[in-house]
């Protein structure tokens, strides 16, 4: 698989621990170009991480909740590419008192700040992007990042219905932009060591979960998979495929309870190249 001459949008890197940051990293490796965003104060953790890539990129400014921002971001695109070939949406956000069991304590304005952030925010992105997607060489393609929202998980309250929404924003975008040339998907990922994760109450507790009882294992400080998973899905590879959700989750999904004896089960090693 190859990336080269892509040129692809990654918002969600903060550290070097990123998972948006191994998808970077992974694209440019792919030949693919490479542009961040960021706001804020995190934008200086952004650049400060970019610059750690193998060839450091420019960070656009961008909150995806202020749509003078987009209109900017999709002006700026436009100057310096005159198309996009893929998108990575690697953002979410929840209040504190939308996590950690609060569940039916949180006020709406919380809860709706989890949906708009996290769910919305895919459509708004692809939607101010749309005029450059249905440029690019091979059809464009929009990637989210997502964490099974089939079930309730413990502690992840309306930041799992966020991401029940963004499931179901993604299959409606998928519906409405393959007409147009674009393709639409997600990527449940396991979970993995990053700045968001620290702040989910009970997630080393989910992750040790993974840990024992996926069937192929599953590595929470290895992203490798993610981002690959990512880079394939942002190529022409893909061509094929719009609206799915794609596990990559060392096949923890699959299972209605936990194998027998996996209470044992240490974490694989990673493959050469992970």
């Amino acid at each position: 698989m190859t990336l080269e001459g892509r040129r692809l949008l990654l918002t969600g890197v903060v550290t070097r621990r990123s998972i948006a940051y191994a998808v970077a990293e992974h694209a440019q490796r792919s030949g693919a170009e490479v542009l961040l965003t960021s706001f804020g104060r995190m934008r200086r953790l952004t650049e400060r991480a970019a610059r750690r890539l193998p060839d450091p990129p420019d960070v656009l400014e961008l909150d995806v909740n202020e749509p003078a921002h987009l209109e900017a971001l999709a002006e700026e695109l436009e100057r310096r590419w005159g198309r996009v070939d893929g998108v990575l949406h690697a953002i979410a956000f929840a209040p504190e008192d939308a996590l950690g069991g609060r569940f039916l304590d949180t006020p709406p304005d919380s809860a709706e700040l989890a949906f708009r952030t996290s769910a919305y925010s895919l459509k708004a992105l692809a939607g101010a992007l749309l005029p450059l997607l249905e440029r690019a060489e091979g059809g464009g393609s929009v990637v989210g990042l997502d964490f099974d929202a089939s079930v309730a998980w413990p502690a992840y309250d309306w930041m799992g219905v966020s991401k029940a929404a963004l499931e179901a924003v993604s299959r409606y975008l998928a519906r409405d932009l393959g007409p147009r040339g674009v393709r639409v998907n997600l990527i449940s990922a396991g979970p993995l060591e990053t700045v968001a994760a620290s702040g989910i109450p009970g997630f080393r507790e989910l992750a040790s979960a993974f840990c024992r009882g996926a069937p192929l294992g599953w590595d929470c400080d290895d992203p490798g998979p993610v981002a690959r998973a990512a880079c394939f899905l942002l190529s022409e590879w893909s061509r094929g495929i719009t609206g799915e959700i794609l596990h990559v989750d060392g096949g923890y999904h699959a299972l209605g309870a936990p194998m027998p004896g996996s209470g044992d089960r240490a974490a694989p090693a990673a493959a050469p190249g992970d």
